[in-house]
């Protein structure tokens, strides 16, 4: 047994020795000299030495793709579409690729290495994302579990974000710096401050780190991202349906809402586990007053404990929504949360009326 098992060890030691000596031969023999990078065909044209990986070239020419693994290739989010000089597509790459995908020449940035020119496309907004340094202005604990960490700009000092959108803040780890995506929470008109609402992860990089810094820490994070667009129209109910520390883009969206179109219709849905998981209630209870057409409902979805009280609704939150939503208004719909409350809701919303188009979601 004991041969056999030195046999193992050392068959898997000369295998990763074979795996470092092709690297270091890649990197220090292999000469692919200067290799051009066409964005958005000419948009934005880079120079640049081959070798590296499309994600690392992008960083370091200050272009943010979202990424949250650290360029390993296990995320999935750092989708750009190749038109040319990308190579062939990947093993590593298929997992996270639909057909359509494949077929439209989407690659992962971190597993397409510059070996020649190459022609790329990227949407629009995401070459205006920026990289910001600020500070820890405040750490206050809304739950047993959950953080609002609000942080003031520093350079840049402003950034320009719409309601539901998110940032990748950097981490450390390990393995070297990483970036988790958090939602924000503060409303798009606080210009000079970014705000989240953050849940620990027990062994979580990013909510670990996150949940650590003091006021006055340095945090940097790059954005911002994200795919929702809120309805102009205020004839437009919108609906919020969220759980847990899907509450931050909710937040965001009501506050923006009310600064600009103070009349407008909109509920809020959002559900917890016990008493002990509810925040902003009050919060919200208060702006609802100063709103008529603000709805706010919160749902627990235990049964209650001999020692808690509560006179909101109980059930998981689809049931709230189906109970309260009447069919045939025009809406637009925001969820965040757990995939089964956003399937369960989106269900509830469809029945009512509401077009797929006029659903965005992030689950979690």
């Amino acid at each position: 047994m004991g041969i056999y098992l030195l046999a193992v060890a050392s068959f898997a030691g000369l295998v990763m020795a074979l795996a470092v000596m092709l690297m270091v031969a890649e990197r220090y023999l292999v000469n692919y000299g200067v290799c051009k990078l066409d964005i958005n065909a000419g948009k934005r044209p880079l120079e640049l030495e081959g070798g590296q990986t499309l994600l690392s070239s992008l960083y370091a020419n200050d272009i943010f793709i979202p990424s949250a693994c650290g360029g390993k290739g296990s995320c999935g989010h750092c989708k750009i579409v190749v038109d040319s000089g990308g190579g062939p597509l990947l093993p590593t790459e298929t997992p996270y690729l639909d057909r359509k995908e494949i077929r439209g020449n989407v690659r992962l940035a971190c597993q397409v290495k510059i070996r020649e020119d190459i022609y790329v496309r990227i949407p629009e907004e995401l070459l205006d994302v920026r990289m910001f340094d600020a500070t820890v202005e405040s750490s206050i604990v809304l739950t047993h579990d959950i953080k609002e960490i609000r942080m003031r700009l520093n350079d840049p000092a402003e950034i320009s974000q719409r309601p539901g959108q998110y940032v990748q803040i950097q981490a450390p780890s390990p393995d070297g710096d990483v970036f988790r995506a958090y939602s924000i929470s503060s409303a798009s008109f606080e210009d000079n401050v970014v705000e989240l609402n953050v849940r620990i992860v027990p062994g979580g990089i990013g909510s670990t780190y996150l949940h650590n810094l003091k006021e006055g820490d340095s945090v940097i994070f790059t954005g911002p991202y994200g795919e929702f667009v809120l309805n102009e129209d205020p004839d437009v109910e919108i609906i919020c349906v969220g759980g847990g520390c899907g509450m931050a883009p909710m937040k965001n969206i009501i506050y923006t809402l009310y600064d600009r179109w103070p009349d407008r219709s909109c509920w809020l849905f959002f559900g917890c586990r016990t008493t002990k998981d509810v925040f902003y209630l009050k919060r919200f209870q208060e702006l609802a007053k100063k709103h008529p057409n603000f709805h706010v409902v919160y749902a627990l979805s235990d049964e209650l404990g001999s020692d808690e009280k509560w006179d909101g609704e109980t059930g998981f939150i689809h049931l709230g929504c189906d109970k309260l939503l009447e069919a045939g208004v025009a809406r637009q719909a925001f969820l965040c949360g757990p995939p089964l409350m956003i399937d369960a809701v989106t269900r509830v919303l469809e029945e009512k009326g509401i077009a797929e188009k006029d659903i965005f979601y992030d689950k979690f």
